[in-house]
């Protein structure tokens, strides 16, 4: 891959990545429930789907999935179903305040596995994303040249970028309204926000083709 290639590489991670989605409203969530630093294993879990998601394109399976009407709506309605229980789950919470700094709670903390897998699963159960891969990494990748080093290099830079982005503005972003956290009314009022917008995403993953 040139240098000329991997500069628009770079900047079109840049741009997707700072697109507002499931990923970032989950890595919100996690930061303003879990502590910044702790956030990181949700989106580590997303960053796990983003690797499946271009296997899954490298491998072929990318087309038949964008080619089958079927099994683009199963996928769809499956992460649709995925993102409106979390909302859910979400709203019903019930407020802990169990301790003022959630960074050193134990008693408030999710499991580190647990964050990974919802982070997977938020991610994998996007059609969208794996039709958009289809589309995006034939810009990338020269067939005329070796294929691992190129693909590597595309999923190192994507890596790389979204977990920058994700970490260091969308979760850093969710740090001001961390004091909210400390009262019941306040840890309502967050839950119910972030159960909406993922229930919102849901809607906008089944209502938009």
């Amino acid at each position: 891959m040139s240098l000329a290639v991997w500069f628009s590489l770079l900047t079109a991670c840049v741009v997707i990545s700072f697109t507002p989605g499931a990923g970032a409203i989950n890595t919100m969530s996690n930061a303003l429930t879990q502590g910044w630093r702790r956030s990181i294993w949700g989106i580590a879990g997303q960053q796990l789907a983003l690797i499946v998601h271009v296997v899954i394109v490298a491998a072929g399976v990318g087309l038949i999935v964008s080619r089958s009407e079927l099994l683009f709506n199963v996928i769809r309605y499956a992460g649709a179903a995925y993102l409106v229980y979390l909302g859910i789950r979400l709203i019903l919470a019930k407020p802990n305040l169990a301790g003022d700094d959630l960074e050193g709670a134990d008693d408030t903390r999710e499991s580190h596995w647990s964050m990974i897998r919802r982070g997977f699963w938020v991610n994998l159960l996007n059609p969208k994303a794996i039709v958009f891969f289809l589309a995006f990494i034939p810009q990338f990748i020269r067939l005329d040249q070796p294929q691992l080093p190129q693909y590597l290099t595309l999923v190192l830079t994507v890596i790389v970028v979204d977990v920058l982005v994700m970490w260091g503005f969308f979760a850093a972003a969710a740090r001001p309204f961390r004091r909210l956290t400390r009262s019941v009314r306040g840890q309502r009022t967050l839950n119910t926000v972030f159960g909406v917008l993922f229930i919102a995403v849901a809607g906008l993953l089944v209502l938009l083709h």
